[in-house]
């Protein structure tokens, strides 16, 4: 983890940052994909993502962290999630994720479902209660396929209530494929969805090749440091501008680095005032 002795965060290669130091007080920013965990687990948490994917981990996922790396990169909303590896976590991370908003107005919160719970209708009237803004899923993690006839139960619970930001990919598994996410589309034509990671993560030309839909979102995160900038303009204009969203991942990467190479991308003013915080608004109904 890249942490100083102090356990604090350590800017990778400050230089490298010039333009995003340089651009960020020109946008309104707003991160679309962050997650923080509560402190008596957060190391535990934010190692385990490490393994799970072999990457070294930016920082230890809790909310002051998130916060102060924010501020550094000139952002002022953080959508925040986390996810219930079991059914018996879901209350738990709900209540927390919905603390934290109350605490840190920063902060836009998703709640999590698991699709072995009980009562799921009613913890998705639950987190509406608790002011949480949409769901968030995590299928890899969560070990289910997302057009599981169980995974179907929560996209009828919240279809036309609350959208739903949803892991995509990962080319070792298949619970999140997007040709998955396609046969969901078609069988829940009312579901609002972010789908993370240009649509799959290390799958995205497949997540090109199958995924476009009206209401269907894409969020930058996990993806911006690993394929080449001219390929990530190409999906972003193959999807429309009007449907990408900003998002970095934390604690995964560092803020202001993800910053960095988006502005790398060097779409126009406008482009990267939509995909930085307009989009974000205009999905969430923000005035």
């Amino acid at each position: 983890m890249n942490q100083n002795e102090n356990g604090e965060c350590k800017t990778l290669n400050p230089p490298e940052f010039e333009k995003a130091v340089e651009m960020r007080a020109e946008y309104e920013i707003i991160d679309a994909h962050a997650h923080i965990f509560p402190e008596k687990i957060s190391q535990k948490a934010t190692d385990a993502i490490g393994d799970f994917y072999d990457l070294p981990m930016y920082c230890e996922g809790i909310s002051k962290k998130l916060l102060d790396e924010s501020f550094k990169a000139g952002i002022s909303k953080c959508l925040v999630c986390s996810t219930a590896t079991t059914p018996h976590q879901v209350r738990s991370i709900n209540d927390f994720i919905a603390k934290e908003c109350g605490k840190h107005p920063e902060f836009w919160g998703l709640g999590t479902l698991h699709p072995l719970m009980e009562n799921l209708e009613d913890e998705v009237a639950r987190i509406e209660n608790l002011g949480l803004h949409g769901i968030k899923i995590h299928p890899d993690f969560q070990k289910f396929d997302i057009d599981c006839k169980e995974a179907f139960k929560i996209y009828s619970a919240i279809e036309g209530k609350l959208p739903i930001l949803i892991h995509m990919g990962d080319e070792r598994y298949e619970y999140s494929s997007p040709v998955k996410l396609a046969r969901i589309l078609k069988n829940f034509p009312r579901l609002n969805v972010i789908a993370a990671h240009f649509g799959g993560y290390r799958r995205w030309r497949e997540a090109e090749e199958y995924l476009r839909h009206p209401n269907l979102k894409f969020d930058t995160s996990s993806s911006l440091a690993i394929i080449p900038k001219e390929y990530a303009r190409k999906l972003i204009y193959h999807y429309g501008t009007e449907n990408i969203l900003f998002g970095t991942d934390f604690p995964m990467w560092e803020p202001l680095a993800e910053l960095d190479r988006f502005f790398a991308l060097k779409l126009s003013f406008e482009e990267n005032q939509k995909i930085l915080a307009g989009n974000f608004k205009d999905f969430f109904g923000i005035e």
